[in-house]
């Protein structure tokens, strides 16, 4: 089968690195992708990390990425709706893609990308009778489709400029709940492996996804997945590229729940949040071994589930290495015949 691959980029800074060396990092690899075939490369946002992540505002990022590439398309993976209004993002967006038709990327997620001490500092001012996160979703595809109703508090208002073609809009999550607002909005929905390994959660999702997708006005479904995948010489040369790395989800007791990188964010999360709190921590899935290797696992993935594109993200830490493994990759699907 043919399968799309893509990468997602979380501007990573390398221990004795700065912040700046990570971007140089993030549009080196952008501009390699391109030369290599990659479909589309996205950027993160994540706020209050410390020194483990540059990446605080895709939309900037992504304006500078387009500016420095020519064919790829360049998007977010993916902006925190939650923290801001859906007329302005999509203003941002449409700005992008009135600047570089055709190759800009909406995805939205509905995580904080962050600890309670940003979200609170993202949300000051956010009063009683604000758009729940769900409403927001649906409201950014309004304006992002110049599709206001009639009955709208708001009727006639636009998202300028309005582009020659309308940035892409993905739903990005990790849970049945996200499958189904997808399936609802009839949107492109992208489920994150690398931040919920389970697959019992995975499946349940895939299917709720295409059960109740709304093809409403001619839209299909399409289901991305990003996954971890580290690439090397050989199996025991990728082995040896992995690091400890856990998915940590913090349920708390009203019945959110987040997933995150470490037990130490997890605990700072769910002491911040003010309620009880349990932590479930998973062994994430990781696809590594030589280009031959983590070929056929991905193959056999994408063939099992019907997937037609995965979105690639390497945690190696070393930048060398790590573009290494995007190229081998790369080098082992374009090997691929184009069906069968």
């Amino acid at each position: 089968m043919s399968v799309k691959l893509s990468i997602l980029d979380q501007s990573p800074i390398f221990k004795g690195e700065t912040a700046r060396e990570a971007f140089g990092h993030t549009l080196e690899l952008a501009r390699k992708a391109e030369q290599w075939g990659y479909h589309r490369f996205w950027v993160s946002e994540h706020h209050d990390t410390g020194s483990f992540v540059a990446g605080t505002s895709p939309e900037v990022l992504i304006s500078y990425l387009l500016a420095r590439t020519e064919r790829i398309r360049i998007g977010s993976g993916g902006v925190m709706l939650q923290h801001y209004s859906p007329l302005k993002v999509a203003e941002n967006f449409n700005v992008l893609a009135t600047l570089a038709p055709g190759r800009v990327d909406l995805g939205v997620g509905r995580a904080p990308g962050g600890l309670h001490r940003s979200t609170k500092a993202l949300q000051q001012g956010f009063g009683e009778g604000a758009l729940s996160l769900d409403e927001k979703i649906a409201e950014l595809k309004r304006y992002v489709d110049d599709a206001l109703p009639d009955d709208h508090p708001f009727a006639g208002l636009k998202a300028y400029p309005v582009p020659p073609a309308a940035p892409e809009l993905h739903l990005l999550g990790g849970s049945e709940s996200s499958a189904e607002l997808a399936a609802k909005l009839g949107l492109s929905y992208v489920f994150a492996q690398f931040i919920n390994s389970s697959e019992e959660t995975f499946e349940k999702s895939v299917r709720a996804y295409y059960g109740k997708f709304n093809g409403e006005g001619g839209a299909k479904p399409r289901l991305i997945v990003g996954v971890y995948a580290i690439v090397a010489g050989t199996d025991e040369e990728a082995a040896s590229l992995r690091t400890e790395h856990k998915i940590v989800k913090v349920r708390l007791e009203s019945g959110r729940s987040v997933n995150l990188g470490s037990v130490e964010q997890a605990e700072q999360y769910g002491k911040e949040s003010g309620e009880p709190y349990e932590l479930e921590i998973q062994d994430p899935i990781i696809h590594h071994g030589s280009p031959g290797t983590v070929r056929e696992k991905l193959l056999a993935f994408a063939s099992r589930y019907g997937i037609e594109e995965l979105i690639v993200t390497t945690m190696v830490q070393d930048s060398a290495k790590r573009l290494r493994s995007y190229e081998l990759l790369a080098e082992a699907f374009a090997r691929v015949p184009a069906e069968g």
